[in-house]
């Protein structure tokens, strides 16, 4: 049961909108369950039908839409990263289990790929990243929380709930 003081996590839904309506391509998301949230954006992906990615070491790229769409080549980081850059399609790519230390290329190829998308929109998520990934790429990216910001947290007023 979630405590009426702590912040309530968002919907996948509403986290998937913010991720979209991001000012960069890359995002940081903080405060997530990941497991749970890579659930919802595979719902999400069969239901709106747009590309949604997940990236994990053991595994490669592989699409959350189609369960066995697999992207070939793509167990590496880099070759992950490189095959995101060359994409010109929507997406959204979620990246979890990073290897550490990142190699700089991979961690060069995270900088170009933060960048504002100029005609579509693509947006690499980085899930459950180390405090000091996370603070070598402070200035390139943006950061999410998977939590309800405090104004949204419900309150008391003359006996009812409110938001």
């Amino acid at each position: 049961m979630t405590s009426l003081l702590a912040p309530a996590p968002l919907a996948g839904s509403d986290i998937y909108e913010r991720i979209l309506t991001a000012p960069g391509g890359l995002v940081v998301l903080e405060d997530t369950d990941s497991e749970a949230l890579i659930e919802q954006f595979r719902t999400i992906a069969r239901h709106n039908g747009q590309s949604v990615y997940v990236w994990q070491s053991e595994t490669g790229m592989g699409n959350l839409r189609e369960a066995h769409a697999r992207i070939p080549g793509s167990q590496r980081l880099g070759n992950a990263l490189r095959y995101i850059q060359q994409s010109i399609h929507f997406g959204v790519y979620l990246i979890t289990q990073f290897p550490l230390p990142m190699p700089a290329m991979d961690s060069t190829l995270l900088r170009q790929l933060a960048r504002a998308p100029a005609g579509h929109v693509r947006r690499v998520v980085l899930l459950d990243a180390a405090p000091t990934l996370i603070a070598s790429l402070d200035d390139v990216a943006v950061r999410l929380s998977g939590m309800a910001p405090a104004s949204q947290r419900p309150r008391l007023r003359d006996g009812r709930w409110l938001l």
